[in-house]
């Protein structure tokens, strides 16, 4: 739409601006002499359709995002995330300048359907870049007065609009970096010092995947990793619907891609796939940008079909075979991380993509993606995905189980909590500069009566944890611990000869909680690691849990997944009233399989008989019907890249935050005040055993490190029957680490020690329910952890309680 001069506004009055006017603008909007020249080439009256008032939300900050991307050029990341928070703010999405011969710079306002705001910016051609800045400047800030947007949050999806951004005021700026926007084709050569500029600036940084999170984790102190969602239920359509008439009459098997058609798509591998299966047929959706559509390869079975609607893509997904990634690997794509990935695969559709990190990283690793680069590669795995990663099949079952994880919906909840934090600590900021007072946050209390806050016992995962998101809310935080390092059981260290190990047994991090692997994201870099186990049976290395290969070399057969599921119906034995660990194995397997792989191992680890420990225990180890060797299937499946230890020393590393060592909390209380306390000790100690002693079963360790570099054939190889020992560890193939020797650690099981697993039996929790009661009645402590809480956490159980309790005890402050 062009504005004519003569343009009125809505209630009639001319809204061209006289010169007076426009001086009186000038000196409104600051730097005379540039915005002078500015509005004479600008028309301010802008061409909008209705906009909400801030009357509709004028309890929340409008959101002003600036983007690199137009809005509805492709449905992404942005447009999925803004509109989510157009559902309870002003969302006002700001694009790029669009050039033309118009002699007058001007806006485009329109409401989407779904609240956004969109503006455009419209100016003259030939501008510099100095003048560009400045017209946008004067432009924006008429956009504010316009629409009365006085308190607000910038959201920056591109580092160069801080050239015309940096005079305004947010209650806080959010850089949502989903690209590394440097590498790509004509990319600014002064992006990269706007974008140290919007890092010196912004409060939070979030990513668009994990490996641009890695590339930017150092260059902030608040970087969280956000890689792409999905809308299931959205993609989901595609596998109950028919697809559209202008693909219906495209030959089978079809292989589809649908996005943006740029320097990133590997047209070279495109081609070689037409060439190399004509029987083939390649759907090609989406719009052709920065590249001669000349030079995309031109075949017969290669259709390329053009752009489409967000709303349309199901339906075109639903006629595909096979849907394909086929991005090149240069540094365009270096750190991408495709939202096509999970929608892909919401359809219910095979893929196959090259080797893009983020891809490989978790949907590759994790088998629900094929990942090939050559064609040879690529054609043999989508042969392979469209025979075996079906509808019909358990790849299925494991995509969907993945998917419920990743919606846009929890991931804009997620950002909101942390904008939220950042807004209050900007208040705290500026309450504390209004009174002179340093630092980032206003003082909790104006004359203490305490030392310390909080006395944090125990500095494993648990205290670690809670220590740290006190002391980051300005809370003083004593940490205590009896041992002579922090983090628990989870410590780690370089024996004599160099060798990373642990000291008190394998621990391996697996987790399903998104929210918990980002939490200790902030303290560590991660080694990809998924983990494997093997079981001495019957003179055989087999695996365990026991799936398909364990049976076939057990019993030299040749099984297929159905037939094993047939043959362990066969062992298994009838249980009516499933209660113990012996009633779990033998209603599965049969008595058999029991006898070899579960009975002993058990009897050695708990000094019981599986028919005397709670069905728990063995509950939390699967049967499988398939190949899938991996002891853990969770979605997180990751090793601290430089070890536990050093994560636990960042967690801590705050300056509300001090250590003592080889300190029994009951020593310090006295002479150290503390106004609360959070415990995570064993609760039956605290309590100096009022009803008796909580059984724990403890452990023995023996190191040994051999001149070998490798000394066995997986990371743990666990013995069932015929050691004193029930598994030994190879620390090497944990932690990644490359040396001449290797390390090792042998695990006897015995009753007295140090306490590890809480031993579960109807009589030790009925002991444990009156400690409950006597903690839940003690003011001002809170109990937290294994011990705490008599229960067999893993390590991202520990770090999810503690978040949760943190959360208490914010609410009750």
């Amino acid at each position: 739409m062009t504005i004519e001069k003569s343009q009125v506004n809505n209630n009639g009055v001319s809204n061209v601006i006289s010169p007076k006017q426009r001086k009186t603008k000038r000196s409104q909007l600051a730097q005379a002499q540039t915005q002078s020249s500015s509005l004479s080439r600008l028309n301010l009256t802008s061409s909008n359709k209705k906009v909400q008032s801030t009357e509709t939300f004028k309890d929340t900050p409008d959101i002003v995002c600036l983007s690199h991307l137009r809005w509805n050029f492709v449905y992404q990341r942005p447009q999925h995330l803004l509109t989510r928070c157009a559902q309870g703010k002003r969302v006002f999405f700001i694009e790029e300048p669009i050039f033309s011969e118009e002699p007058l710079g001007r806006l485009d306002i329109n409401e989407d359907s779904n609240g956004v705001v969109v503006v455009v910016p419209h100016l003259p051609q030939g501008l510099s870049e100095e003048a560009i800045n400045a017209d946008l400047q004067v432009l924006i800030d008429g956009l504010f007065a316009e629409h009365n947007i006085n308190k607000y949050i910038c959201w920056y999806y591109t580092p160069m609009a801080i050239a015309f951004t940096r005079h305004l005021q947010p209650q806080a700026v959010v850089y949502d970096c989903m690209d590394e926007l440097s590498a790509f084709q004509g990319a600014s050569p002064t992006l990269k010092n706007y974008e140290a500029e919007l890092f010196s600036r912004a409060d939070l940084v979030f990513t668009g995947g994990e490996s641009l999170y890695e590339s930017k984790v150092n260059q902030h102190p608040n970087v969280y990793a956000f890689p792409s969602s999905v809308d299931v239920p959205h993609f989901g359509q595609a596998r109950n619907i028919q697809e559209p008439e202008d693909q219906a009459h495209i030959p089978h098997p079809r292989l589809g891609f649908f996005g943006v058609i740029d320097e990133r798509m590997d047209i070279e591998l495109l081609a070689g796939i037409a060439e190399a299966r004509p029987d083939w047929h390649l759907v090609i959706i989406g719009p052709v940008v920065k590249i001669d559509p000349a030079n995309l390869p031109q075949h017969e079975n290669i259709h390329y079909l053009g752009g489409r609607d967000y709303k349309q893509l199901p339906a075109y997904l639903a006629g595909w075979d096979l849907a394909m990634l086929p991005f090149a690997r240069n540094e365009s794509t270096r750190f991408i991380s495709p939202t096509k990935t999970p929608e892909y695969l919401a359809a219910g559709r095979p893929v196959v993509s090259t080797s893009i990190r983020d891809v490989v990283r978790p949907y590759g690793e994790s088998k629900l993606v094929r990942i090939a680069d050559t064609v040879s590669d690529f054609v043999t795995a989508a042969e392979q995905a469209m025979q075996e990663d079906t509808a019909a099949s358990e790849w299925l079952s494991r995509v969907d189980v993945f998917l419920e994880k990743i919606s846009w919906d929890r991931t804009w909840a997620s950002m909101m909590k942390l904008i939220d934090s950042a807004i209050a600590a900007r208040d705290g900021e500026d309450k504390a500069n209004s009174t002179g007072a340093a630092g980032k946050q206003a003082p909790n209390i104006i004359t203490r009566d305490f030392v310390f806050d909080y006395l944090v016992v125990g500095a494993g995962f648990s205290g670690s944890v809670i220590a740290e998101r006190l002391a980051n809310q300005g809370k003083k935080v004593l940490v205590v611990d009896k041992r002579n390092h922090i983090g628990g059981n989870a410590y780690d260290h370089y024996n004599d000869d160099g060798i990373l190990v642990h000291k008190y047994g394998p621990h391996i991090f697996h987790t399903n909680s998104r929210e918990v692997f980002e939490y200790l994201s902030r303290f560590t870099q991660w080694r990809s690691y998924e983990h494997r186990v093997l079981a001495s049976v019957d003179g055989q290395l087999v695996p365990i849990p026991i799936n398909l290969d364990t049976i076939n070399k057990l019993y030299g057969m040749n099984l297929n997944s159905f037939e094993v599921e047939e043959f362990y119906k066969s062992l298994a034995e009838p249980v009516e009233n499933i209660r113990t660990s012996e009633d779990v194995v033998v209603s599965k397997v049969g008595r058999v399989l029991y006898e070899k792989f579960f009975r002993n191992y058990t009897r050695k680890q708990w000094g019981l008989d599986p028919s005397e420990l709670d069905k728990s225990v063995i509950a939390r180890i699967p049967t499988r019907t398939n190949r899938d060797d991996r002891y853990f299937t969770d979605t997180y499946q990751a090793m601290p890249l430089h070890g536990f230890t050093r994560m636990f020393d960042n967690m801590l590393n705050h300056p509300n935050i001090k250590v003592m060592l080889n300190t029994d909390y009951q020593e310090i209380q006295s002479c150290i005040p503390c106004r609360e306390m959070v415990y995570s000790g064993p609760v039956d100690e605290y309590f100096d055993y009022r009803y008796g002693k909580l059984p724990y079963r403890s452990l023995d360790f023996k190191h040994e490190t051999h001149n070998t570099t490798v000394f066995q054939k997986a990371p743990v190889i666990n013995y069932p029957n015929e050691q004193l020992y029930t598994r030994v560890t190879e620390f090497k193939y944990l932690t990644g680490q490359e040396h001449s020797k290797t390390s090792i650690v042998f695990e006897f099981p015995k009753a007295e020690g140090d306490p590890y697993y809480p031993v579960p039996r109807p009589e030790n929790q009925e002991i444990y329910k009156k400690y409950k009661v006597l903690a839940d009645e003690t003011p001002g402590i809170y109990f937290i952890g294994r011990l705490a809480t008599y229960k067999y956490y893993n390590m991202d159980q520990c770090v999810a309680q503690a978040l949760s309790v943190y959360k208490q005890i914010a609410v009750k402050a």
